[in-house]
Protein backbone atom coordinates (compact mmCIF):
# COMPACT_ATOMS: atom_id res chain seq x y z
CA UNK A 1 0.00 0.00 0.00
CA UNK A 2 1.23 3.24 -1.28
CA UNK A 3 0.48 5.12 2.13
CA UNK A 4 1.33 8.92 0.80
CA UNK A 5 -0.98 8.52 -2.05
CA UNK A 6 -3.25 6.44 0.19
CA UNK A 7 -3.24 9.58 2.65
CA UNK A 8 -3.78 12.30 0.03
CA UNK A 9 -7.21 10.51 -1.58
CA UNK A 10 -7.98 9.86 2.26
CA UNK A 11 -8.02 13.46 3.12
CA UNK A 12 -10.05 14.98 0.28
CA UNK A 13 -12.47 12.74 1.06
CA UNK A 14 -12.50 13.36 4.69
CA UNK A 15 -12.81 17.10 2.90
CA UNK A 16 -15.83 16.11 0.56
CA UNK A 17 -17.92 14.19 2.93
CA UNK A 18 -17.94 16.53 6.33
CA UNK A 19 -16.03 19.81 5.60
CA UNK A 20 -12.51 18.79 6.73
CA UNK A 21 -9.46 20.67 6.21
CA UNK A 22 -6.35 19.76 5.21
CA UNK A 23 -5.01 21.01 8.53
CA UNK A 24 -7.76 19.19 10.67
CA UNK A 25 -7.42 16.20 9.19
CA UNK A 26 -5.34 12.97 10.85
CA UNK A 27 -5.13 9.51 9.78
CA UNK A 28 -3.91 6.14 11.21
CA UNK A 29 -3.23 2.96 9.31
CA UNK A 30 -3.23 -0.01 10.91
CA UNK A 31 -1.90 -3.12 9.25
CA UNK A 32 -3.51 -6.74 8.66
CA UNK A 33 -1.63 -9.30 10.33
CA UNK A 34 -0.10 -13.08 9.24
CA UNK A 35 0.34 -15.44 11.16
CA UNK A 36 3.50 -17.88 10.49
CA UNK A 37 3.36 -20.25 13.23
CA UNK A 38 0.97 -20.51 16.09
CA UNK A 39 -2.09 -21.56 14.34
CA UNK A 40 -5.40 -21.46 16.73
CA UNK A 41 -3.49 -21.86 19.75
CA UNK A 42 -4.05 -18.17 20.93
CA UNK A 43 -6.99 -18.76 22.99
CA UNK A 44 -5.46 -21.91 24.83
CA UNK A 45 -2.85 -19.36 26.28
CA UNK A 46 -0.38 -20.87 23.55
CA UNK A 47 2.71 -18.95 21.93
CA UNK A 48 2.37 -17.46 18.67
CA UNK A 49 4.39 -15.89 15.65
CA UNK A 50 2.84 -12.29 13.51
CA UNK A 51 4.17 -10.22 11.46
CA UNK A 52 2.34 -7.25 10.15
CA UNK A 53 1.89 -6.84 6.33
CA UNK A 54 2.04 -3.42 4.02
CA UNK A 55 -2.07 -3.82 3.24
CA UNK A 56 -4.30 -2.34 6.32
CA UNK A 57 -6.88 -0.19 7.12
CA UNK A 58 -6.58 3.83 6.85
CA UNK A 59 -8.84 6.05 8.77
CA UNK A 60 -8.79 9.74 7.77
CA UNK A 61 -10.60 11.53 11.13
CA UNK A 62 -11.00 14.64 12.83
CA UNK A 63 -12.17 15.03 16.54
CA UNK A 64 -15.61 17.31 16.83
CA UNK A 65 -16.98 18.56 19.74
CA UNK A 66 -20.16 16.96 19.17
CA UNK A 67 -20.69 14.21 21.35
CA UNK A 68 -21.10 11.50 18.02
CA UNK A 69 -19.28 9.13 16.15
CA UNK A 70 -19.98 9.64 12.42
CA UNK A 71 -18.37 7.26 9.91
CA UNK A 72 -18.09 6.36 5.81
CA UNK A 73 -15.99 3.60 4.11
CA UNK A 74 -14.52 3.75 0.31
CA UNK A 75 -15.43 0.08 0.81
CA UNK A 76 -19.06 -0.34 2.44
CA UNK A 77 -22.43 1.54 1.73
CA UNK A 78 -24.28 3.54 4.21
CA UNK A 79 -22.94 5.95 7.35
CA UNK A 80 -22.02 4.57 10.61
CA UNK A 81 -23.63 7.58 13.32
CA UNK A 82 -24.28 7.15 17.08
CA UNK A 83 -23.75 9.09 19.87
CA UNK A 84 -20.73 8.09 22.37
CA UNK A 85 -23.13 7.80 25.03
CA UNK A 86 -25.59 5.00 23.82
CA UNK A 87 -23.00 3.19 20.89
CA UNK A 88 -26.00 0.53 21.22
CA UNK A 89 -25.70 -3.33 20.43
CA UNK A 90 -23.75 -5.23 17.89
CA UNK A 91 -25.75 -5.72 14.70
CA UNK A 92 -25.60 -8.64 12.19
CA UNK A 93 -22.84 -8.00 9.36
CA UNK A 94 -22.32 -4.21 10.38
CA UNK A 95 -19.16 -2.58 9.59
CA UNK A 96 -19.83 0.29 12.27
CA UNK A 97 -19.77 -2.84 14.92
CA UNK A 98 -15.78 -2.77 15.50
CA UNK A 99 -16.23 1.51 16.38
CA UNK A 100 -19.25 1.27 18.76
CA UNK A 101 -17.62 -1.56 20.40
CA UNK A 102 -14.24 0.56 20.68
CA UNK A 103 -16.37 3.27 22.29
CA UNK A 104 -18.30 0.64 24.55
CA UNK A 105 -14.80 -0.95 25.44
CA UNK A 106 -13.16 2.31 26.13
CA UNK A 107 -16.07 3.48 28.58
CA UNK A 108 -15.86 0.28 30.43
CA UNK A 109 -12.38 0.44 31.16
CA UNK A 110 -12.84 4.16 32.63
CA UNK A 111 -11.95 6.21 30.23
CA UNK A 112 -13.91 9.47 29.69
CA UNK A 113 -15.12 10.42 26.34
CA UNK A 114 -16.09 13.94 25.78
CA UNK A 115 -15.20 14.01 21.92
CA UNK A 116 -16.92 12.35 18.85
CA UNK A 117 -15.14 12.40 15.41
CA UNK A 118 -16.49 11.98 12.03
CA UNK A 119 -13.82 9.72 9.85
CA UNK A 120 -13.77 8.07 6.44
CA UNK A 121 -12.64 4.48 6.34
CA UNK A 122 -10.65 2.27 3.57
CA UNK A 123 -9.46 -1.27 4.24
CA UNK A 124 -9.77 -4.12 1.34
CA UNK A 125 -9.50 -7.49 1.94
CA UNK A 126 -12.59 -8.41 4.36
CA UNK A 127 -13.23 -11.44 5.59
CA UNK A 128 -9.81 -12.81 4.29
CA UNK A 129 -8.16 -14.33 7.32
CA UNK A 130 -5.82 -11.54 7.76
CA UNK A 131 -7.90 -9.90 10.95
CA UNK A 132 -9.25 -7.37 9.05
CA UNK A 133 -11.51 -6.69 11.74
CA UNK A 134 -9.11 -6.74 14.47
CA UNK A 135 -7.43 -3.62 12.09
CA UNK A 136 -10.72 -1.98 12.05
CA UNK A 137 -11.19 -1.95 15.69
CA UNK A 138 -7.59 -0.62 16.16
CA UNK A 139 -8.04 1.76 14.09
CA UNK A 140 -11.20 2.54 15.74
CA UNK A 141 -9.48 2.91 19.26
CA UNK A 142 -6.49 4.86 17.88
CA UNK A 143 -8.67 7.49 16.84
CA UNK A 144 -11.07 7.66 19.68
CA UNK A 145 -8.03 7.87 22.25
CA UNK A 146 -6.51 10.56 19.76
CA UNK A 147 -9.85 13.08 19.33
CA UNK A 148 -9.71 12.64 23.15
CA UNK A 149 -6.22 13.04 24.10
CA UNK A 150 -6.18 9.77 25.78
CA UNK A 151 -2.79 7.72 25.88
CA UNK A 152 -2.59 4.25 26.09
CA UNK A 153 -0.18 2.04 25.69
CA UNK A 154 -0.09 -0.87 23.08
CA UNK A 155 -0.42 -3.39 25.80
CA UNK A 156 -3.46 -2.19 27.09
CA UNK A 157 -5.24 -1.86 23.47
CA UNK A 158 -4.25 -5.18 22.85
CA UNK A 159 -7.18 -6.23 25.39
CA UNK A 160 -9.30 -3.33 24.72
CA UNK A 161 -9.50 -4.43 21.15
CA UNK A 162 -9.59 -8.23 22.18
CA UNK A 163 -12.58 -7.18 24.32
CA UNK A 164 -14.22 -5.48 21.28
CA UNK A 165 -14.52 -9.17 19.44
CA UNK A 166 -14.79 -11.22 23.06
CA UNK A 167 -17.68 -8.93 24.57
CA UNK A 168 -18.85 -6.72 22.02
CA UNK A 169 -19.30 -9.91 19.51
CA UNK A 170 -19.01 -12.70 20.70
CA UNK A 171 -16.16 -14.08 18.88
CA UNK A 172 -13.74 -16.04 21.39
CA UNK A 173 -9.99 -15.50 20.46
CA UNK A 174 -7.14 -14.73 21.84
CA UNK A 175 -4.98 -11.90 22.15
CA UNK A 176 -2.88 -12.53 18.11
CA UNK A 177 -4.73 -10.46 15.93
CA UNK A 178 -4.60 -7.14 17.85
CA UNK A 179 -1.11 -8.07 19.09
CA UNK A 180 0.23 -8.89 15.80
CA UNK A 181 -1.25 -5.44 14.42
CA UNK A 182 0.51 -3.62 17.17
CA UNK A 183 3.41 -4.88 17.94
CA UNK A 184 4.89 -6.18 14.54
CA UNK A 185 7.81 -4.14 13.27
CA UNK A 186 9.15 -4.19 9.74
CA UNK A 187 11.58 -7.21 8.85
CA UNK A 188 11.29 -9.31 12.22
CA UNK A 189 9.14 -11.92 13.77
CA UNK A 190 7.13 -11.38 16.21
CA UNK A 191 6.63 -13.89 18.87
CA UNK A 192 3.57 -13.59 21.23
CA UNK A 193 3.36 -15.56 24.87
CA UNK A 194 -0.59 -15.89 24.98
CA UNK A 195 0.05 -16.85 28.82
CA UNK A 196 1.97 -13.77 29.86
CA UNK A 197 1.11 -11.38 26.98
CA UNK A 198 4.69 -10.35 26.60
CA UNK A 199 6.39 -10.71 23.57
CA UNK A 200 9.54 -10.24 21.75
CA UNK A 201 10.97 -9.67 18.46
CA UNK A 202 13.34 -11.75 16.41
CA UNK A 203 15.39 -9.73 13.37
CA UNK A 204 15.88 -11.43 10.32
CA UNK A 205 19.90 -12.12 10.34
CA UNK A 206 21.59 -10.62 7.71
CA UNK A 207 22.34 -13.84 6.26
CA UNK A 208 18.44 -14.72 5.82
CA UNK A 209 17.78 -14.47 1.80
CA UNK A 210 15.02 -12.29 0.44
CA UNK A 211 11.46 -12.94 1.03
CA UNK A 212 8.18 -11.45 0.54
CA UNK A 213 4.62 -12.95 1.37
CA UNK A 214 2.00 -14.29 -0.91
CA UNK A 215 -1.55 -14.19 -0.01
CA UNK A 216 -3.66 -16.17 -1.90
CA UNK A 217 -7.85 -15.54 -1.80
CA UNK A 218 -10.14 -18.37 -1.98
CA UNK A 219 -13.15 -16.39 -2.82
CA UNK A 220 -15.06 -17.82 -0.06
CA UNK A 221 -16.58 -14.97 2.21
CA UNK A 222 -18.38 -16.03 4.91
CA UNK A 223 -18.17 -14.18 8.41
CA UNK A 224 -16.16 -15.92 11.12
CA UNK A 225 -18.85 -15.84 14.43
CA UNK A 226 -21.18 -18.29 11.41
CA UNK A 227 -18.46 -21.32 11.15
CA UNK A 228 -17.19 -23.50 13.95
CA UNK A 229 -14.74 -20.99 15.43
CA UNK A 230 -16.26 -20.72 18.73
CA UNK A 231 -16.87 -25.10 18.73
CA UNK A 232 -13.41 -25.47 18.23
CA UNK A 233 -12.26 -23.10 20.90
CA UNK A 234 -15.03 -24.90 23.43
CA UNK A 235 -13.91 -28.34 21.76
CA UNK A 236 -10.09 -27.90 23.19
CA UNK A 237 -11.48 -26.71 26.63
CA UNK A 238 -12.76 -29.80 26.87
CA UNK A 239 -10.19 -31.69 26.17
CA UNK A 240 -7.98 -29.10 28.76
CA UNK A 241 -10.81 -29.80 31.62
CA UNK A 242 -10.31 -34.03 30.77
CA UNK A 243 -6.42 -33.74 31.30
CA UNK A 244 -6.26 -31.65 33.98
CA UNK A 245 -8.78 -33.65 36.43
CA UNK A 246 -6.23 -36.68 35.00
CA UNK A 247 -3.77 -34.48 36.79
CA UNK A 248 -5.59 -33.69 39.74
CA UNK A 249 -5.67 -29.98 39.24
CA UNK A 250 -9.62 -29.92 38.07
CA UNK A 251 -10.52 -26.34 39.44
CA UNK A 252 -8.26 -24.56 37.28
CA UNK A 253 -9.50 -22.61 34.42
CA UNK A 254 -9.92 -25.41 31.40
CA UNK A 255 -7.81 -24.11 29.19
CA UNK A 256 -4.98 -26.26 26.98
CA UNK A 257 -2.25 -24.10 27.84
CA UNK A 258 -2.49 -24.96 31.44
CA UNK A 259 -1.57 -28.22 30.97
CA UNK A 260 2.59 -29.57 30.85
CA UNK A 261 3.67 -31.62 28.27
CA UNK A 262 3.81 -34.30 30.79
CA UNK A 263 0.61 -34.34 31.72
CA UNK A 264 -0.54 -34.33 27.99
CA UNK A 265 1.89 -37.60 27.76
CA UNK A 266 0.65 -39.00 30.38
CA UNK A 267 -2.99 -38.67 29.97
CA UNK A 268 -3.98 -37.73 26.49
CA UNK A 269 -5.26 -41.99 25.93
CA UNK A 270 -8.01 -40.61 27.84
CA UNK A 271 -9.46 -37.93 25.41
CA UNK A 272 -12.16 -38.90 23.42
CA UNK A 273 -13.09 -38.32 19.57
CA UNK A 274 -12.13 -35.70 18.20
CA UNK A 275 -10.87 -34.06 21.48
CA UNK A 276 -7.91 -36.16 21.52
CA UNK A 277 -6.76 -34.24 17.54
CA UNK A 278 -7.39 -31.00 19.44
CA UNK A 279 -4.62 -31.40 21.69
CA UNK A 280 -2.46 -32.76 19.55
CA UNK A 281 -2.36 -30.01 17.39
CA UNK A 282 -2.10 -27.58 20.65
CA UNK A 283 0.81 -29.46 21.73
CA UNK A 284 2.62 -29.95 18.56
CA UNK A 285 1.95 -26.39 17.31
CA UNK A 286 3.98 -25.77 20.34
CA UNK A 287 6.87 -27.02 19.48
CA UNK A 288 6.01 -25.42 15.89
CA UNK A 289 6.69 -22.21 17.38
CA UNK A 290 9.91 -22.96 19.48
CA UNK A 291 11.28 -25.00 16.71
CA UNK A 292 10.31 -22.32 14.21
CA UNK A 293 12.18 -19.33 16.20
CA UNK A 294 14.94 -20.61 16.27
CA UNK A 295 15.16 -21.08 12.87
CA UNK A 296 13.94 -17.27 11.89
CA UNK A 297 16.70 -16.72 14.62
CA UNK A 298 19.52 -18.10 12.60
CA UNK A 299 17.93 -17.34 8.59
CA UNK A 300 17.09 -20.83 7.77
CA UNK A 301 14.08 -20.13 5.41
CA UNK A 302 14.13 -23.56 4.49
CA UNK A 303 13.05 -25.36 7.85
CA UNK A 304 11.09 -22.35 8.76
CA UNK A 305 8.93 -22.83 5.76
CA UNK A 306 8.79 -26.29 6.41
CA UNK A 307 7.43 -26.05 10.01
CA UNK A 308 4.39 -23.54 8.27
CA UNK A 309 3.40 -26.17 5.78
CA UNK A 310 3.59 -28.57 8.60
CA UNK A 311 1.30 -26.03 10.48
CA UNK A 312 -0.82 -26.22 8.02
CA UNK A 313 -1.43 -29.63 7.70
CA UNK A 314 -2.16 -30.21 11.42
CA UNK A 315 -4.74 -27.59 10.98
CA UNK A 316 -6.65 -29.53 8.32
CA UNK A 317 -5.93 -33.17 9.92
CA UNK A 318 -6.19 -32.53 13.99
CA UNK A 319 -7.80 -29.18 14.44
CA UNK A 320 -9.65 -29.61 11.00
CA UNK A 321 -10.85 -26.33 9.68
CA UNK A 322 -10.42 -25.29 6.04
CA UNK A 323 -13.52 -26.14 3.38
CA UNK A 324 -12.42 -28.11 0.27
CA UNK A 325 -11.69 -24.94 -1.75
CA UNK A 326 -9.36 -23.63 0.58
CA UNK A 327 -7.25 -26.96 1.61
CA UNK A 328 -7.06 -27.04 -2.80
CA UNK A 329 -5.41 -23.90 -2.53
CA UNK A 330 -3.21 -24.69 0.33
CA UNK A 331 -1.72 -27.85 -1.53
CA UNK A 332 -1.35 -25.57 -4.98
CA UNK A 333 0.51 -23.16 -2.38
CA UNK A 334 3.11 -25.36 -1.09
CA UNK A 335 3.98 -27.52 -4.45
CA UNK A 336 4.56 -24.43 -5.81
CA UNK A 337 8.51 -23.52 -6.92
CA UNK A 338 9.96 -21.10 -4.80
CA UNK A 339 7.21 -21.18 -1.98
CA UNK A 340 9.44 -22.35 1.30
CA UNK A 341 6.28 -22.68 3.57
CA UNK A 342 1.85 -22.30 3.12
CA UNK A 343 -0.55 -22.36 5.80
CA UNK A 344 -4.06 -21.39 5.97
CA UNK A 345 -4.26 -17.31 7.18
CA UNK A 346 -6.64 -16.76 9.88
CA UNK A 347 -9.71 -19.11 11.27
CA UNK A 348 -9.14 -21.53 8.16
CA UNK A 349 -12.91 -21.50 7.70
CA UNK A 350 -12.42 -18.92 4.93
CA UNK A 351 -10.73 -16.44 2.85
CA UNK A 352 -6.71 -17.13 2.15
CA UNK A 353 -3.54 -19.02 2.47
CA UNK A 354 -0.45 -17.69 3.52
CA UNK A 355 2.91 -18.50 2.10
CA UNK A 356 6.98 -17.07 2.65
CA UNK A 357 8.40 -17.05 -1.21
CA UNK A 358 11.74 -16.18 -2.13
CA UNK A 359 11.70 -12.83 -3.29
CA UNK A 360 12.68 -13.69 -6.83
CA UNK A 361 10.15 -16.53 -7.34
CA UNK A 362 7.37 -14.35 -6.18
CA UNK A 363 5.85 -13.16 -9.39
CA UNK A 364 6.09 -16.60 -11.15
CA UNK A 365 4.28 -18.42 -8.18
CA UNK A 366 1.26 -15.99 -8.02
CA UNK A 367 0.60 -16.57 -11.61
CA UNK A 368 1.19 -20.39 -10.78
CA UNK A 369 -1.29 -20.26 -8.40
CA UNK A 370 -3.53 -18.15 -9.69
CA UNK A 371 -3.93 -20.31 -12.79
CA UNK A 372 -3.90 -23.60 -11.39
CA UNK A 373 -6.77 -22.54 -8.50
CA UNK A 374 -9.31 -21.27 -11.68
CA UNK A 375 -8.73 -24.46 -13.12
CA UNK A 376 -9.69 -26.64 -9.70
CA UNK A 377 -12.62 -24.05 -9.04
CA UNK A 378 -13.57 -21.88 -11.97
CA UNK A 379 -16.73 -21.02 -9.80
CA UNK A 380 -14.63 -19.20 -7.28
CA UNK A 381 -12.10 -17.67 -9.84
CA UNK A 382 -13.52 -14.29 -10.25
CA UNK A 383 -13.28 -13.30 -6.77
CA UNK A 384 -10.15 -15.52 -6.31
CA UNK A 385 -6.69 -13.64 -6.66
CA UNK A 386 -2.70 -13.80 -5.49
CA UNK A 387 -1.12 -10.65 -4.21
CA UNK A 388 2.47 -9.83 -3.39
CA UNK A 389 2.91 -8.37 0.06
CA UNK A 390 6.19 -7.75 2.30
CA UNK A 391 6.21 -7.14 6.40
CA UNK A 392 5.88 -3.81 7.52
CA UNK A 393 5.56 -2.03 10.82
CA UNK A 394 2.57 -2.33 13.82
CA UNK A 395 -0.40 0.10 13.68
CA UNK A 396 0.43 4.11 13.76
CA UNK A 397 -0.71 7.45 12.88
CA UNK A 398 0.50 9.05 9.33
CA UNK A 399 1.75 12.40 9.18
Amino acid sequence: MDLESNRNRMVQELGSRYGIGRASARLVFAPYRICPLGAHIDHQLGPVTAMAIDQGVVLAYASVPACEVRLTSLDFPGEVRFELASPGTARRRDWGNYARGAVQVLARAGYRLGRGLVGVMSGPWSESGLSSSAAVGVACLLALEDANELRISPEANIGLDQAIENHYLGLRNGILDPSGILLSRKGQLTRIDCATAGHRLIPAPPSMSPWSILLAFSGLKKALVGTDYNRRVAECEAAARILLNAAGRGQELPLLGRVSEREYAAYRDRLPEPLDRRAAHFFSEVARVDHGCRAWERGDLGEFGRLMTASGESSIRNYECGSPPLVDLYEIMRGCEGVYGARFSGAGFRGCCVGLVDREAAVPAANAIRRAYAERHPELAPDAFVAICHSDDGARAIR
